[in-house]
């Protein structure tokens, strides 16, 4: 049972390594590397979560250690909490309104797929932010337009890759991976109103019943 065991784990390991070192791949050639990262197995949740993680890290570091004349925040402000879930919301959002699109339009991906297509691309924005961290450093006033074409580079780069991904995910053409993914952004704003409705009404909620109960309790001392 042991070596059984340890055989599995053996195997588990190797494909996370192979699915790391593959993140690679699809930046270089999208339509072949998101293909055989769904339907290939050539991707891991796993390798996902962790180019998710990489990319809240590096996202922190070019936030605090860029050099302040191409970017300048407030420190007493500053939140990694804050950093977290302004990534992480979209991307889970993306996936869910993308995934509920798809099934009414003939899609063969799983909402797991969505999330590694989507982790997966945002590999060409680490490697852009790693370089600009210290580039930063060393380019004067009069060459920050160098380091903000790399910068603009990486999200467009990036956004290529998202669209690439839903085509080949779902196996779709290039014109309705456009409109699906047009569709998944405005669903996702549909579904980030709902929520903020939501959270309203529930906060007048508690905060009327709390004024009541505030209210009966004065009265009742003063009874």
């Amino acid at each position: 049972m042991t070596s059984i065991r340890q055989r599995f784990a053996g195997e588990g390991f190797r494909h996370y390594i192979d699915s790391m070192k593959y993140a690679f791949y699809p930046m270089r050639r999208p339509l072949d590397g998101f293909w055989d990262l769904v339907h290939e197995k050539r991707g891991s949740l796993a390798a996902a979560n962790t180019i998710v993680v990489l990319f809240i890290l590096v996202q922190i570091l070019f936030l605090t250690q860029t050099a302040f004349l191409y970017i300048n925040i407030n420190m007493e402000a500053f939140s990694s909490v804050f950093v977290v879930i302004v990534n992480v919301v979209p991307m889970v959002l993306f996936a869910v309104a993308n995934w509920c699109l798809t099934t009414l339009f003939d899609g063969k991906g799983r909402i797991t797929d969505i999330y590694m297509g989507y982790a997966y691309a945002m590999v060409p924005q680490i490697l852009i932010r790693v370089i600009l961290i210290p580039l930063s450093h060393i380019l004067t006033y009069d060459e920050l337009m160098i380091a903000y074409m790399l910068f603009n580079i990486g999200e467009i780069w990036h956004y290529i890759l998202i669209l690439c991904a839903v085509k080949q995910i779902h196996d779709y053409s290039f014109g309705k991976a456009v409109i699906t993914t047009l569709l998944s952004l405005f669903a996702m704003g549909i579904m980030v109103f709902i929520f903020l409705m939501f959270f309203a009404v529930v906060s007048d909620g508690i905060a009327y019943f709390y004024s009541l109960g505030q209210e009966i309790m004065f009265r009742i001392r003063r009874g």
